[in-house]
């Protein structure tokens, strides 16, 4: 049987023997956010699962695939591949053909519809975060602060502040999106 990211969240958790509440301070994630993406009744952003491998002394892959290395720098539209966490409401594309090494992570990303302010959970993470949105009506959580974000919008933040994308159209958001440091950086 094939784990869910959740299920692989709560193996890693147990064996250390952490509660809900030593992961939560661990990684400035709310328990009741980590209990419910535990049991699979939350999205998870990939900033956030980085942020709960890292506090468990463990790594991004150990929840999924990254994306394959191309031989090539140029990576063409055809090769790009999509990873997406299950029951996300994200849709990542790498833009980049080798991470290894690298501090820049630049990806596609589609946001879907159906976000509900009950969802909604600001997270920090460590570096920066660039986002300009190609599609859609992005709204941002940037610490206390609400935006509406329209197509040639962008932001820039330093990540450590919470933050949060949504989406709560009827229609899909296309972003690209440029953080560091690289979830997938392989040093």
């Amino acid at each position: 049987m094939k784990k869910t990211i959740g299920e692989k969240i709560k193996e890693l958790r147990t064996k250390q023997g952490l509660t809900l509440k030593d992961l939560s301070e661990k990684t400035n994630l709310s328990v009741s956010f980590l209990s419910q993406a535990e049991r699979g009744l939350t999205s998870i952003a990939i900033h956030s699962l980085e942020n709960i491998a890292e506090a468990l002394g463990g790594e991004l892959s150990y929840f999924f695939t990254p994306p394959k290395k191309h031989e090539t720098k140029i990576m063409r539209s055809y090769e790009q591949e999509d990873f997406r966490i299950e029951k996300s409401r994200f849709i990542y594309y790498s833009l980049a053909n080798d991470m290894d090494g690298k501090v820049l992570d630049p990806m596609l990303v589609v946001v879907l519809p159906g976000d509900k302010k009950s969802q909604i959970n600001p997270y920090p993470h460590k570096g920066e975060e660039f986002v300009y949105v190609l599609e859609g009506i992005l709204t941002v959580f940037i610490g206390d602060e609400e935006y509406q974000l329209y197509p040639g919008d962008s932001y820039h933040i330093n990540s450590t502040i919470p933050h949060e994308w949504c989406n709560f159209t009827s229609k899909i958001v296309k972003l690209l999106s440029v953080n560091t440091p690289s979830v997938f950086s392989r040093k």
